[in-house]
């Protein structure tokens, strides 16, 4: 039987799903919520005591940190090497002057245009120490994880349902897959179409391993005349120019989906697709911004 267990965290709706034969719910999915919490309270950049502003507010200075935050400056910096910098958390000024200064259901529907550029420094230069666990941001450098602390969020939590029976862990979007059905079978993903959201218009069938879904088609914002996101390309230092309306990426874990379906976006649909084939353990769809849909090859299997 499956369990769900909906809940709000980190600006999203969250929800678990956990497979066993009892058809009484476990008591660990009411603690689901309490975990996205301690994560919320060390990785948020909108609480003005989290571990994350506490060191964003400290320069020039090494830091000890959490094992948890730890962990995420490690997805990170592995996401960041694994684009090419494209997928980067150095970007929280300039998601800011986009007016992304708040939780998102927070911001104004319109709001002034300040036509400033700003400069992404790349992740090198944040200094970690690996063994004392600690991090050091040089003046002008702050972070933000965003996506990828969601993904990791959602990896940590199906990994800690997993010795409950067959977990599914859908982290606004970000879904972590511990295993197959009980029967063996695919757990079944829909993709919903950006044009009308309340519809699923494909069905993916996964076995495990991650799926996440990047962006321009929900949070976004008018400044001044111009319509922003929050997606920042960091070679720009302002919201991306893409073709790409959303971007769907298979992956063997959620953290590599994420930065991957960040990245394709950033690339737009033909250095995107071409980027995902060049990988044999990615697969994805594109959603363009004139309704065209386009997979990779390896897409079709998840079909």
């Amino acid at each position: 039987m499956l369990h769900r267990h909906p809940f709000r965290a980190m600006g999203s709706q969250m929800l678990a799903v956990l497979e066993q034969e009892s058809e009484d719910a476990p008591e660990i999915l009411d603690q689901i919520p309490e975990w996205f919490e301690d994560w919320e309270q060390t990785l948020s950049r909108f609480r003005h005591e989290s571990e994350l502003s506490r060191l964003n507010r400290t320069s020039d200075q090494f830091v000890n940190v959490s094992q948890t935050l730890w962990d995420v400056f490690q997805a990170s910096l592995q996401a960041d090497q694994a684009t090419g910098g494209l997928v980067t958390p150095t970007v929280l000024d300039a998601v800011e002057m986009a007016g992304y200064d708040r939780p998102f259901d927070e911001l104004s529907a319109n709001m002034g245009y300040i036509d400033l550029f700003t400069e992404i420094h790349p992740l090198s230069m944040v200094t970690c120490d690996e063994v004392a666990h600690s991090i050091c941001l040089l003046p002008g450098i702050r972070l933000d994880f965003g996506g990828v602390a969601k993904g990791w969020a959602a990896h940590q939590a199906a990994e800690k349902l997993k010795p409950y029976g067959p977990a599914l862990m859908n982290a606004g979007g970000d879904i972590a897959i511990s295993g197959p059905r009980l029967d063996g079978n695919p757990w079944l993903v829909g993709i919903s179409d950006p044009f009308e959201p309340e519809k699923d218009f494909l069905m993916l069938h996964l076995h495990g391993g991650g799926v996440a879904t990047s962006g321009k088609d929900r949070r976004r914002w008018m400044q001044g005349a111009f319509l922003n996101h929050h997606i920042i390309d960091p070679r720009t230092g302002q919201s991306a120019i893409t073709d790409i309306l959303t971007a769907t990426v298979i992956a063997p874990t959620v953290m590599e989906a994420e930065a991957a379906a960040k990245a394709v976006f950033l690339l737009g649909s033909g250095a995107g697709l071409d980027w995902l084939e060049a990988d044999s353990g990615l697969a994805g769809l594109l959603v363009l911004d004139d309704g065209e849909v386009l997979l990779s090859r390896r897409a079709e299997s998840y079909l």
